[in-house]
C-alpha cells in the first residue's frame, strides 16, 4: 500500500474526504518528523509501536567494488519497534 492508497482507505474508513484524510496523514508524519528534529530520543504511540532514535558508532568497512577499506562515520539512525496492536494485526 503506497501513501494515496491509504489516504483513500483512511478516508473511507473515516467517512471524511480523501484531501481531509491526506491533512490528518501529513500532520501525524510531519509532527513525528518535527519531534525527532527537536531531539526527542522515543516517540511512543501505546499499541502502535514507538519511532527510537539509534547512535551508531563510527567503523571500518569496504567498497564492495574495490575491496578498498574505508571509513563510516557515526550516525543516528531511525528505528521503529510494533507495539502489541501491531504485531497482533500482523498475525
Amino acid at each position: 500500500m503506497n501513501k494515496g492508497e491509504l489516504v483513500a482507505f483512511m478516508a473511507e474508513f473515516s467517512g471524511k474526504s480523501k484531501a481531509e484524510a491526506e491533512r490528518a496523514l501529513n500532520l501525524s508524519i510531519d509532527s513525528i518528523l518535527a519531534a525527532m528534529e527537536q531531539g526527542n530520543e522515543v516517540i511512543n504511540l501505546v499499541g502502535f509501536g514507538s519511532f527510537h532514535i539509534k547512535s551508531r558508532n563510527a567503523r571500518k568497512g569496504r567498497n564492495p567494488r574495490t575491496g578498498e577499506e574505508i571509513n563510516i562515520p557515526a550516525y543516528k539512525q531511525p528505528v521503529f519497534r510494533a507495539g502489541n496492536k501491531m504485531k497482533e494485526a500482523c498475525k
